[in-house]
């Protein structure tokens, strides 16, 4: 089975960094995603545009904005991204280099980073932004839940915001990164309830191989089980690692286990080209 990774990471992070040598073990590296992507039949990975400068480290006010990757000098040619949402760079040249963005090919898609900058989804500052991805028909992404830095604000995370936006611009198409998580069953409604709402299932657990077995041999994902079967249409999400936060085959394994086998198609590979459709073009 071919599969989209549709949320991964290929940015100069610190953080990043920290999290691939301590605590997942992964390779993060141009050489070590090429790897993990051969070995698993990966065809495709959408990285989420991310930078920081030397000051704060992410979330980084001081980062340009749109945010794109640069993790390596040459960025992978089975790598697209999304770019990124700076909400405290976003004036009239940002706006503009941002249209320019979407339009190369690589670009396939918007990163908007609830929680960690302290908007809601549905402030009037990113209204420019959605008027370019209805433009040019790609999809906002939302990081939802909790957010990878004590310097994130959670209220500004949660996804009931989504909803706000989701009925306001019909025609744009959302995924929610990470399902929400911890709330998902907020999430799943969200889902249920908006036909231009998908979620991603990435970045659900943070941790090397065997991490995930270990958890799933407790009550860990139940809120997520129970999240899933609300929702009752797996073809409205989408497999997603967040790498380098943990290994790709062990997250395989992990999505396989809670996805009935039928709908492991659309999980994997097929939804993501409805979310993303300029990837086709990749593949």
């Amino acid at each position: 089975m071919k599969i989209i990774d549709a949320h991964i990471h290929y940015s100069d992070i610190k953080s990043f960094h920290q999290t691939a040598t301590d605590i997942s073990k992964v390779d993060y590296s141009f050489e070590g995603i090429q790897k993990e992507f051969a070995e698993n039949n990966v065809v495709l990975g959408i990285a989420m545009g991310v930078t920081e400068t030397a000051g704060e480290g992410f979330p980084d006010s001081a980062s340009s904005s749109p945010m794109g990757i640069d993790l390596t000098p040459e960025i992978p040619k089975n790598i697209v991204y999304c770019a990124g949402i700076n909400p405290f760079k976003l004036d009239e040249a940002a706006l503009a280099q941002l249209e320019k963005d979407v339009q190369k090919p690589d670009c396939v898609g918007i990163k908007i980073y609830l929680g960690y900058y302290p908007y809601y989804a549905y402030d009037d500052v990113y209204e420019p932004v959605y008027a370019i991805a209805k433009k040019y028909n790609v999809p906002v992404v939302y990081h939802t839940g909790d957010t990878y830095s004590e310097r994130g604000r959670l209220r500004f995370s949660h996804p009931l915001a989504i909803d706000e936006v989701a009925v306001k611009h019909r025609e744009m198409t959302i995924m929610m990164a990470h399902f929400g998580d911890p709330w998902v069953l907020d999430g799943a409604e969200v889902v249920y309830k908006n036909s231009n709402v998908y979620a991603d299932l990435s970045g659900l657990v943070v941790g090397a191989d065997g991490d995930i077995k270990r958890l799933q041999d407790t009550r860990f994902f139940d809120h997520l089980l129970h999240a899933l079967t609300f929702t009752n249409n797996y073809e409205k999400f989408l497999f997603g690692t967040d790498w380098p936060l943990t290994p790709i085959k062990p997250y395989i394994e992990f999505i396989k286990d809670i996805i009935p086998e039928e709908y492991h198609e659309d999980v994997f590979y097929n939804t993501a080209l409805k979310v993303f459709p300029k990837i086709k073009a990749f593949l």
